[in-house]
């Protein structure tokens, strides 16, 4: 998917130093539940399961053919038409915006490519940011798991939030003119 200078990509075997740089930064882990240094066998672990993944579909989010950041969906169920997501962007340097463009990519991704009805997402209380982001993109939130994770020796409260497919057409006309200045869809 393009949208003039914005696309996601599926991850590829040389994005693998790339995100496992990007998820040890600070400022990323602070937002994960896992916030330890992944070593590099922990990645390589992970990495050569990810690409293989029957429930899980991982991308690159680009600018300029710039790798800027990573989505991923995991725990796709068919059955049950939902899944899992997250994302981050890994270059600290990334334009202002970055974070919005990639989220609707993400939605169009799921929505349209990969075909769920439902996309499902937990977000520390303490990240306001995101919450509001997702708000932003009609994420409702749908319960809170309270005292749930101990995170810097306290126990935090976790956001539970989802967006459904159903409607994400109009909510996405009238997206498209604030994260793309503009852009034709």
């Amino acid at each position: 998917m393009f949208f003039a200078d914005c696309r996601l990509r599926p991850l590829n075997p040389d994005d693998s130093a790339r995100v496992l740089s990007w998820r040890n930064q600070d400022r990323v882990r602070a937002g994960m539940y896992n916030d330890h240094i992944i070593t590099q066998d922990e990645h390589d672990r992970w990495f050569t399961a990810a690409l293989i993944d029957p429930t899980a579909v991982y991308c690159i989010f680009e600018h300029q053919d710039r790798p800027l950041g990573f989505v991923s969906f995991t725990a796709i169920n068919r059955t049950h038409d939902r899944c899992t997501w997250a994302f981050y962007l890994g270059e600290e340097d990334a334009p202002r915006g970055s974070g919005a463009a990639m989220e609707l990519l993400a939605l169009d991704h799921v929505f349209d490519a990969i075909g769920i009805g439902k996309l499902c997402c937990e977000v520390f209380v303490f990240n306001a940011g995101v919450v509001r982001l997702h708000q932003r993109f009609g994420f409702v939130e749908e319960g809170r798991f309270v005292r749930h994770y101990r995170k810097n020796g306290e126990m935090q409260d976790i956001v539970c939030l989802a967006r459904f497919a159903e409607g994400w057409a109009t909510d996405r006309a009238a997206l498209m003119p604030t994260v793309f200045k503009g852009e034709a869809a």
